[in-house]
């Protein structure tokens, strides 16, 4: 039977299967489906409307045969991620390492804000705990206590020796989630350590930048632990470009549960009277550092250029 004849067929009423995409590279996309994965090319009218197919797009397409594919239509989305490219995630997994490189707090909040704009559920892997001593132990299981207090899952890990992995298993199953973090921070030695099959290529750090080269190249959905798993490239770009002003403490738990009880809407949380924040501050119920950071990303949005449509 020929392509062109099988596309008639579909045109009659046949219901057309469908499937989710789970890699991209190089403009074919492959669908996984209780049948199989089928290579799938986008079809024309996509480009022509600016329509990018994703990893994590639930489709329907046609296949003669499973390298010879269109993707026909893709369903309404529950969310999407520009950078990294990907849609309808459950949730993602941040990844950061206690040391080499160092573990950021600021940088861990920049994550969890922009995650929590996308309304996706943050989990927090910390990787690499056997390079600390007993004093750096204590420090950071303190500052894991602080997260959790506000409602973050949140797991200590160490690849080389196997702790924390099992605690991770139970998170990913039934889930599309995606592993982000800055490079270096052991993304690909971690999700080794939970499917060992993978044999993803990891990198040394390098001891001049204190980071690692990025070693993801593209968008996969990998299966692990009954869950889809995708490793990306990582984060390219961690602007808070349509975040406003107004908006930016919705992203901290621990302000938003207290909005109401500020005297003024709109408040900032800045030098407005009697604001519930600050009182919360004040009395240590909300973490200083966690205000700091909810202040340098406030001054930093006041200070985005304004963008223009072109």
């Amino acid at each position: 039977m020929s392509f062109h004849f099988f596309l008639m067929i579909i045109k009659k009423g046949d219901a057309m299967p469908d499937g989710k995409i789970i890699k991209a590279i190089s403009g074919f996309y492959y669908v996984k489906t209780d049948d199989g994965i089928f290579q799938c090319r986008g079809r024309g009218v996509f480009r022509k409307n600016k329509i990018n197919p994703l990893v994590g797009d639930n489709v329907e397409f046609i296949a003669e045969n499973r390298h010879e594919g269109y993707i026909l239509d893709i369903k309404e989305r529950e969310n999407e991620l520009f950078r990294p490219p990907i849609a309808n995630v459950d949730q993602a997994i941040l990844i950061f390492s206690a040391k080499n490189p160092d573990f950021n707090t600021m940088l861990l909040d920049r994550f969890l804000v922009l995650i929590e704009a996308n309304h996706i559920r943050p989990v927090i892997i910390i990787t690499k705990i056997d390079l600390l001593n007993e004093r750096e132990l204590i420090n950071m299981e303190n500052i894991v206590s602080d997260y959790k207090q506000l409602g973050y899952e949140v797991a200590l890990t160490s690849s080389t020796k196997g702790e924390g992995i099992q605690q991770i298993l139970p998170i990913l199953k039934n889930r599309i989630s995606v592993f982000a973090g800055q490079s270096g921070v052991g993304k690909s030695s971690l999700l080794n350590a939970l499917r060992p099959d993978l044999k993803l290529e990891t990198n040394v750090i390098s001891k001049h930048l204190g980071r690692g080269k990025h070693t993801t190249r593209h968008v996969e959905l990998l299966e692990i632990a009954g869950g889809l798993v995708a490793d990306t490239p990582g984060f390219s770009s961690l602007e808070f470009k349509n975040i406003e002003v107004e908006e930016l403490s919705y992203f901290f738990p621990e302000m938003k549960e207290r909005i109401n009880n500020c005297k003024f809407r709109g408040c900032l949380h800045l030098k407005e009277p009697v604001c519930a924040v600050k009182e919360a501050v004040k009395n240590g119920v909300i973490k200083d550092y966690r205000y700091q950071h909810y202040l340098s990303f406030l001054e930093e949005i006041r200070q985005r250029k304004p963008r223009y449509e072109k």
